[in-house]
């Protein structure tokens, strides 16, 4: 056999029966925010997510994604399953962390109270990004946890999620994180956490989270507490109300976020929207800024 032949040999595999789906969705989106002069925008959204899934002879299965948002390949993924061991994923882009996962798991009924405005407001939520790893347990009585890596940040964390069955709508979850910012010199290790408590009866689900950077720089440690509370009017209308309040080692001026969401849901149509203002954005006195947008979105 000639070493052509020997390397296709080896390298070959036969391929294995999978489940395909396309799923997708667009919106209209209108907003506006303190720093625009000369009136709202109004832009169009879209996004197609192609699925393909199956399982090997060993057991193993596997799933891929894809997705296209505005036309240009934007997150995918490959996720591999192993019976009773949970799953491990890998990024090429878009890939989420277990601090990143929990930035913000306060209840809203559109987005956090930090978004929606112009500038870019200060949060404790990890490393993310593409080509990072993350595992993922199986269910433990209620409780999952994650590992996630990424080699090119040097960063890696880990997370706790628990739904107790003794106490039926309190959902709670831990994670800690640390890299190294190598942009400092010489490079120091930073440690970020974060750890949440939300409680859901009857149509009212209220949260509250803490979370920490702890930096040996001086001057650049970070606290922030965050507070949701969402009504289901119906079982189609939500409305609620969140605050974030982010605070910075030796700085007078915190960081404050408040905002007000609601959203409307028929079928595959949703019509949402939020109101926010943050006072002292990257807690700089006098840098206040508020926007509010809605959205009508389809999902097909």
């Amino acid at each position: 056999i000639g070493l052509t032949a020997l390397g296709t040999t080896l390298i070959a595999s036969s391929a294995f029966a999978a489940d395909m789906s396309v799923t997708g969705g667009a919106s209209i989106s209108f907003d506006q925010t303190s720093d625009k002069v000369g009136g709202s925008s109004v832009y169009m959204g879209d996004s197609i997510n192609f699925n393909a899934s199956g399982e090997m002879d060993n057991g193993v299965t596997v799933a891929v994604h894809y997705e296209i948002d505005g036309g240009t390949l934007d997150d995918h993924s490959i996720t591999l399953g192993f019976t009773e061991m949970g799953s491990l994923n890998f990024a090429g882009s878009g890939g989420s962390t277990s601090m990143s996962a929990m930035d913000d798991m306060m209840p809203n009924a559109y987005e956090e109270a930090f978004d929606v405005v112009a500038g870019t407001p200060t949060v404790i939520n990890g490393v993310s990004g593409g080509n990072s790893f993350k595992y993922t347990s199986e269910d433990m009585g209620g409780a999952v946890a994650t590992i996630a890596f990424l080699n090119h940040e040097n960063y890696v964390d880990f997370g706790i999620t628990m739904t107790p069955a003794a106490i039926e709508g309190l959902s709670l979850g831990y994670a800690r994180g640390e890299n190294e910012v190598r942009t400092a010199d010489p490079a120091v290790s930073q440690t970020e956490s974060t750890l949440y408590a939300k409680y859901a009866i009857g149509s009212v689900t209220v949260g509250y989270q803490m979370s920490e950077l702890d930096s040996p720089t001086a001057g650049s440690s970070l606290e922030s507490k965050s507070m949701g509370l969402t009504y289901a009017v119906s079982d189609n209308l939500s409305v609620g109300v969140g605050q974030h309040t982010l605070e910075k080692e030796n700085t007078s001026s915190d960081q404050k976020s408040t905002g007000m969401s609601a959203s409307y849901t028929m079928g595959s149509m949703t019509l949402g929207g939020a109101k926010n203002k943050i006072e002292s954005v990257q807690n700089v006195n006098g840098t206040d800024t508020s926007g509010y947008e809605m959205t009508l979105s389809f999902a097909f």
